[in-house]
């Protein structure tokens, strides 16, 4: 009888441990960068702070995104790279403010607030339906055949994300205004482009002007979209070859 009971007391004793155990483990999770779509209270993610992203003002402000200047920052990109959810990013930084371009990936859970939990996988027929982007190729970091995927709406990317991404680039660069994070496809593709030519040593001065139309078409209701800098490089190579750049009438 006192076996019985011995045992019984053993088996109950490593229930309540493994439970301890596995609350305590799903806890480190909805507090970590692994879970940012958690809810619970005390999440540090849920913290009351200010917001670190988007419009200072909370209004749409197409001179806030004038800016004089923007360059490619390996550091920060690395930085946010990673981060739990984030297959790439690529961060521009600005005499004003910082733009991060989000490939997002599967080690992470919450990483967009609405819409469907299977999110928009780029690795299936689910890609950015809404978008009907003409802008599909083989040189863009998010394409419909690799394992990123995008989420058009920046609004629909998760508070907890982009608080985090945005506390990350405030600790390396304090200065920054505003912070502007997006996932969408075009415009992660264009920052890609960009970060292309910091890579190659040129000087980014001319594309000023379309990279400002970016920024405010995708972030502050502008109406402009930049020029593709693919669009030119084809023009200016089929030009080295001696090839026609004038389109043919149809």
């Amino acid at each position: 009888m006192n076996k019985r009971v011995a045992g019984t007391f053993t088996l109950t004793l490593l229930l309540l441990v493994s439970l301890t155990t596995a609350c305590g483990y799903e806890k480190r999770i909805q507090n970590s960068d692994h879970d940012y779509g958690s809810r619970q209270a005390g999440d540090p993610k849920n913290a009351r702070t200010a917001k670190m992203y988007g419009s200072a003002s909370g209004e749409n402000n197409l001179k806030q995104h004038d800016n004089a200047f923007f360059e490619y920052s390996n550091t920060l990109s690395n930085k946010v790279t990673q981060l739990n959810g984030i297959g790439t990013a690529i961060v521009m930084l600005t005499d004003k403010n910082a733009y991060v371009g989000l490939a997002l990936d599967w080690t992470a859970v919450g990483t967009k607030s609405t819409g469907r939990t299977n999110e928009q996988s780029n690795g299936d027929a689910v890609y950015n339906t809404d978008t009907g982007s003409q802008y599909w190729d083989n040189r863009q970091l998010i394409t419909p055949y690799n394992s990123y995927f995008s989420v058009n709406d920046h609004s629909q990317l998760s508070h907890e994300l982009k608080q985090t991404v945005a506390k990350r680039i405030r600790e390396y660069a304090p200065t920054v205004q505003e912070v502007h994070i997006s996932a969408n496809m075009d415009f992660v593709n264009q920052l890609n482009e960009y970060a292309k030519q910091a890579w190659m040593n040129r000087s980014l001065v001319p594309w000023t002007e379309d990279f400002n139309n970016l920024v405010k078409y995708q972030f502050a209701g502008g109406d402009k979209m930049p020029s593709q800098i693919i669009e030119y490089e084809n023009m200016r190579a089929k030009s080295r070859r001696g090839e026609s750049i004038i389109p043919y009438a149809r």
